[in-house]
């Protein structure tokens, strides 16, 4: 038989590249390595010092493309965690490290499952690998400059499968169609310094900036849709940096951050938190301005062929069918929303971001076995 390329090696070696948002650590290089190595064609996309890495196999469609990231959050203080954070050990049945849930056990996976795949069984039509150094980062120049470099390359995927672990305490449990939306408002109230001993002389912005703030937390925005919860709005913090207790400030400032179904844009919330600011100004005598960062609009992989290929391989390997969720915070897939149908499934995230992440030695080669079946699947399709 011949040689098989093992997910849990792989997800060890990169482990122990020290990749935290952006560096390369060595990890895109070694990934490119292995695939050339098995006839992949390979290119660097690299833009504004983050590294990225294409990878395709074939010149036909279908195209089934995956995509995953290298890059992991900072550790905090090493010797708070029970193994090395940059170590790759395994111990306890479990490899343990930064990154190793969150996500280059699904990079090694799936990395594996195509190399093997198209040396024993060549598809016709092609696998594309995209892989970037900057998915805990913005994102700017990660995945979007990879979908910017296929397309003025002439590349494209079909579908897509992002291996971000999705299983919240049980293997197969969970894989993700959708993502909510998220954004961020940053509010700005203007008043008028003076003494509080006389606050008819001042114009304090704090009453009218609480007002705007109880009256956007107190909205009902919605109660749900097909395939999202409702959407939520939290205040995140409230500044007005003033060390004096006799003095009414001039400004305060304040935040929320909104993740939103489909039932929304993030112009729409946009539109409606600067009528509400416009309202509370007009009534509290002061000026509030509002600024906005959307870092992803929600979306729906509406359930389909693709959507129960990747079910049924799931539930072949694990004997779990996997709820349909959009749950979560943002990935990747919101980038690869515009450019394909796109679905997350990966391995269980209980300790991402963690001191003390790892995962089940077992289950990063269950994931390779899940991901070798759904290219077969969907090559036999």
């Amino acid at each position: 038989m011949p040689e098989t390329t093992d997910p849990v090696d792989l997800t060890a070696a990169l482990v122990r590249c020290q990749t935290v948002t952006p560096a390369e650590g060595g990890a895109l290089h070694m990934l490119g390595e292995m695939l050339a190595a098995a006839g992949f064609r390979v290119h660097r996309a690299d833009r504004n010092g983050t590294p990225n890495l294409v990878a395709r196999w074939g010149n036909e469609g279908p195209v089934l493309g995956f995509n995953g990231h290298t890059d992991v959050v900072p550790t905090g203080d090493p010797s708070a965690w029970r193994h090395d954070p940059f170590g790759g050990q395994i111990s306890q049945g479990r490899l343990w490290g930064r990154g190793s849930a969150d996500m280059k056990s699904g990079v090694a996976a799936f990395v594996a499952a195509a190399i093997d795949f198209v040396a024993a069984t060549p598809p016709n039509g092609s696998i594309l690998i995209t892989i970037t150094g900057d998915e805990e980062g913005t994102g700017t120049d990660g995945t979007p400059a990879i979908l910017e470099w296929m397309r003025d390359n002439g590349d494209r995927m079909d579908h897509c499968l992002v291996g971000e672990p999705t299983c919240p305490t049980r293997m197969g449990e969970m894989m993700k169609i959708g993502r909510r939306g998220s954004m961020t408002a940053t509010l700005v109230a203007y008043g008028k310094q003076g003494h509080t001993a006389y606050p008819d002389r001042a114009q304090n912005p704090l009453p009218g900036l609480v007002r705007l703030l109880d009256r956007l937390a107190s909205k009902t925005l919605d109660r749900g849709t097909d395939h999202f919860g409702p959407s939520t709005l939290a205040i995140t913090t409230i500044d007005v940096g003033n060390p004096a207790s006799n003095v009414i400030p001039a400004e305060a400032r304040a935040r929320v951050n909104i993740r939103f179904n489909d039932a929304h844009t993030g112009q729409s919330l946009s539109d409606w938190i600067e009528e509400e600011a416009d309202i509370v100004a007009k009534e509290a005598g002061i000026g509030i301005a509002a600024g906005f960062e959307i870092s992803g609009e929600s979306f729906v992989t509406e359930p389909g062929p693709f959507v129960e290929l990747v079910a049924k391989a799931v539930e072949a390997e694990t004997g779990v069918r996997p709820e349909l969720s959009t749950s979560g915070g943002t990935s990747d897939a919101r980038f690869i929303k515009d450019h394909c149908p796109v679905v997350e499934f990966g391995l269980v995230g209980a300790t991402m971001h963690q001191t003390d992440e790892h995962v089940e030695v077992e289950h990063i080669v269950q994931l390779k076995g899940i991901y070798s079946r759904i290219i077969r699947d969907y090559f036999a399709g």
